[in-house]
């Protein structure tokens, strides 16, 4: 190996362990600081290490504070949510994507447009919307309000996936005597399950990390999900920083390791259609 392959290989490893250190580093402090007691937390001097470590704040989080049901929610939440988002969204991606519309990409437009208005300026309307359709409180108010953030993009995406796609399939599938809704469910999708998967995860992590609506919406532990929960902890005078963390870091594996789990689906859904043959 020559002095510049040399060079180079290792102004790679250093340019990855810098982009783990930049992106990891929040996360594993926040790991040290859930284990830390309260008054290690308060010192002049912060330390890394926990010493002595303790699991206490994760005893508080889900004996006193009842975090477990959070999490439920926001399962049910961001489940719903997820699903309804692919069904609906791959449906309107493959009927713009496969069939003869006039005017597609100004649907596509239109579709794109509505995600463009800032949650601030919404959140009032539609907060008196739900309150008169008797949406508060309810599971139903935040997974249609979610539904319409997040299908503009699932739209989108899953449109740009389907374009990547050879039209050669449509043409064999039609001379088989496939039809539409054939050509869709067991053709297509089985096709696009890279892109189903990247979709699917960003409308999961959107619904999951959603607060401002989360917190207009609802009102009781029975329906609140995880970002309003976490900001339940605190009060006038005392900010628990050792339960926050230990919160954050619950809620943060799951979605760590649904990215582990399906990064190959997640690679092969952005980087579909890249390369040309």
């Amino acid at each position: 190996m020559t002095i510049r392959e040399t060079l180079r290989l290792a102004v790679v490893y250093v340019g990855a362990a810098l982009i783990f250190i930049w992106s990891a580093g929040p996360f594993i402090w926040q790991v040290s600081t859930s284990l830390q007691l309260d008054r290690a937390l308060t010192e002049a001097i912060p330390t890394f290490w926990p010493s002595p470590a303790t699991i206490q704040h994760y005893t508080n989080v889900f004996v006193v504070k009842q975090f477990q049901l959070y999490v439920l929610n926001s399962i049910i939440v961001a489940g719903l949510t997820t699903l309804l988002c692919l069904a609906i969204g791959a449906l309107a991606a493959f009927s713009l994507s496969r069939l003869e519309i006039k005017g597609r990409f100004g649907v596509l437009g239109v579709v794109l447009s509505v995600s463009m208005f800032p949650q601030i300026a919404i959140v009032g309307p539609l907060y008196l919307l739900a309150s008169d359709l008797g949406l508060l409180d309810t599971y139903a108010g935040l997974v249609i309000t979610y539904l319409a953030l997040g299908l503009p993009l699932v739209t989108w995406v899953l449109f740009g996936y389907f374009e990547t796609l050879p039209r050669e399939i449509d043409e064999a599938a039609r001379m088989d005597g496939v039809g539409a809704i054939g050509l869709f469910l067991r053709i297509v999708l089985p096709m696009s399950l890279p892109g189903l998967v990247t979709t699917g995860l960003l409308a999961f992590i959107a619904a999951w990390n959603e607060f401002m609506f989360a917190l207009a919406f609802t009102s009781t532990i029975e329906h609140q999900t995880i970002p309003v929960g976490i900001a339940n902890f605190t009060n006038l005078y005392y900010v628990p920083w050792g339960d926050i963390a230990a919160a954050s870091v619950v809620v943060t594996v799951p979605l760590i390791l649904l990215v582990l789990f399906f990064q190959r689906h997640i690679i092969e859904g952005l980087t579909q259609g890249a390369v040309k043959e």
